[in-house]
């Protein structure tokens, strides 16, 4: 099981670069239409908090002999599953407008729809499961904390420049401004 634990990580460092290819494409579409990237000192410490938890989660499981426990690893799977599914109903609705760095694309329009009709960051949500749930699946839970607690700190930091730039503009604010960041409001 620790050989399929450990193509599951390499399928996800792959899955990665390709959303980095998408970005990219959609950020040159962007900035072609006069969206301007938003300067973010953080960006660099998330690519790297994200590419780590792959690579730690791996080495956790083979340096520390961490077991697969069924009942963790279903749990976790279903979750991470649930976070992936999230994170590509995201990048379908945003569309053109999807990228992994912070661009001031509400002029070009903004998204209510999808995940949007609930919450202003769906992906967030969605990136924060998955980190803590892939190195779970086979109880790599130092690296598992770790890397949320490290992810959800540059979150915070990345949060206050992009809802800054988000808030500032009107028909942003008008239509999403309300919205909870993360949590859906039931009543």
């Amino acid at each position: 099981m620790t050989i399929a634990y450990l193509v599951l990580l390499a399928v996800v460092g792959l899955g990665r670069l390709m959303e980095l290819r998408i970005s990219r494409s959609n950020q040159q579409k962007l900035e072609t239409q006069g969206v301007r990237k938003i300067a973010e000192p953080h960006f660099r410490w998330m690519v790297f908090t994200h590419g780590a938890v792959l690579v730690y989660a791996a080495a956790e499981v083979i340096l520390l002999h961490r077991p697969l426990i069924p009942a963790l690893a279903i749990t976790m799977a279903v979750l991470f599953v649930f976070a992936n599914a999230l994170r590509w109903w995201v990048i379908r609705t945003l569309a053109g407008h999807w990228n992994v760095e912070v661009m001031a694309s509400s002029r070009v329009g903004v998204v209510t729809s999808g995940p949007y009709r609930w919450i202003r960051h769906p992906n967030y949500v969605a990136v924060v499961l998955e980190l803590f749930s892939l190195p779970m699946i086979h109880t790599a839970w130092i690296t598992a904390l770790a890397g949320t607690l490290a992810d959800l700190e540059i979150l915070r930091r990345r949060l206050r420049v992009e809802d800054n730039m988000l808030l500032a503009d009107p028909a942003y604010r008008a239509s999403m401004g309300e919205k909870p960041r993360f949590l859906p409001k039931f009543f």
